[in-house]
């Protein structure tokens, strides 16, 4: 089956054709500045980078100029857009509603409208996909896959912030987690090196410019650390993670600013950039690290201390550890942030392998990087959330073939 999995951002359209017989991408490119100009980047193995500049009104009109690439004989990998049999889309927040990946129906779009407030710029682009996808393909199942989903497993507990009640039931507050689709794929990549699921307490840290780490027990999340909104958490990029909350009403009251400016300086302005006052990019800060540079190192260390106790705090919520898995950006490429993560943790039984951590870099197979008498495995795997989207999509789109019908969604 040829699934064509795309995610859609407010002026973006990322894209990748896989042949699920053999789970390989034929294809994937990014559909850019949607709404501006428009410009679309295609890539296919062993053949040159394909770039062009494209005018693209809105999603619609990208989805028809990806068809158009995928179907030329220049450039293309398909003879005809009904090659492709289903559509599988990354959504980021699917809310309290959806704890399972789902095929588009008009009751789950209209849910997942419900869904905008909780992550607005998001659902709105989300939105725009599904049209544009419809609109080009009609009459081509497609499937809705959500980073929150996975983190639906979490007991109330956990989930449930101490605030009233009636604000919970009034605006849905509560900890939804993100970056779920990847935290599933690496605990269960992990699963499969241990053998067994059932009895396994794993740690996944998902570091890149966005970060969050999951505690994952017979292979359910227990706990995450990003909250009502990708905001919460450990310190990323831009982000501040997880501060006082009164930090925010007194930035407020003496810098002056209003409710949106100071969401847009607590997302944009701090994590790694604001405290180091360079950048939010960790290959930046550890070259200046190298030089001397206090400040980028003050914004590393707080880094890695955060990652530690949430690691430590894990195992304690878990009552043990088997496995700690680094993933993403930071994860897979950044052996000295690895490394000051799980120093001191030996008491937990975590002991990394100096020389296999340090060589650990842009590596495509999983690759374990604990010494062979470590108690806890420690493993780099790189995640694939592409391939998660795939693998659901001819999952529910099988399955509903087998049934006698069901209803697709058509945009008005």
């Amino acid at each position: 089956m040829k699934v064509l999995v795309v995610n859609a951002g407010s002026s973006s359209l990322k894209y990748q054709l896989f042949d699920t017989s053999t789970m390989c991408v034929d294809a994937k490119g990014i559909c850019e500045r949607i709404g501006i100009d428009g410009k679309i980047t295609h890539k296919m193995p062993g053949r040159p980078d394909y770039k062009a500049d494209i005018p693209m009104r809105d999603h619609t009109e990208a989805t028809r100029v990806l068809i158009k690439t995928l179907t030329s004989p220049e450039v293309g990998c398909i003879s005809d857009m009904s090659e492709i049999e289903a559509v599988g889309h990354r959504i980021v927040h699917g809310g309290a509603y959806f704890s399972e990946s789902v095929l588009v129906t008009p009751e789950v779009v209209s849910k997942l409208g419900l869904c905008r407030d909780l992550a607005p710029l998001h659902t709105g682009a989300h939105l725009m996909g599904l049209k544009g996808i419809t609109d080009a393909m009609p009459g081509t199942p497609q499937v809705l896959v959500f980073d929150t989903a996975f983190h639906q497993t979490m007991p109330d507990y956990a989930w449930m912030y101490p605030i009233p009640y009636e604000m919970y039931e009034k605006y849905a507050i509560r900890r939804y987690g993100a970056h779920g689709t990847s935290h599933r794929y690496v605990s269960g990549e992990m699963c499969r090196v241990l053998g067994r699921t059932e009895g396994t307490k794993i740690v996944t840290c998902h570091l890149g410019n966005g970060s969050s780490i999951s505690a994952v027990k017979d292979g359910k999340v227990i706990d995450t650390s990003m909250g009502f909104t990708p905001l919460d958490g450990i310190e990323m990029g831009t982000r501040c993670g997880s501060i006082d909350p009164a930090i925010v009403t007194f930035i407020m009251e003496h810098e002056g600013f209003t409710p949106n400016e100071m969401s847009e300086f607590m997302n944009k302005k701090c994590g790694l950039l604001g405290v180091s006052g360079l950048s939010p990019d960790c290959r930046d800060l550890g070259d200046a690290v190298a030089k001397g540079n206090k400040r980028a190192k003050l914004a590393v260390d707080i880094l890695a201390y955060q990652i530690k106790k949430y690691i430590g705090g894990y195992a304690a919520a878990m009552n043990g550890l088997d496995a700690v898995v680094f993933t993403a950006g930071i994860g897979e490429n950044r052996d000295e942030i690895r490394a000051a993560a799980c120093a001191g943790l030996d008491w937990l039984g975590i002991k990394l392998d100096p020389e296999i951590n340090a060589k650990t870099r842009l590596q495509s197979d999983n690759v374990r990087i604990s010494a062979p008498d470590s108690k806890v495995a420690v493993w780099v795997i790189p995640t694939n959330e592409e391939l998660v989207i795939a693998r659901d999509t001819e999952r529910l789109v099988k399955a509903a073939k087998g049934k006698r019908s069901f209803r697709r969604w058509s945009p008005r």
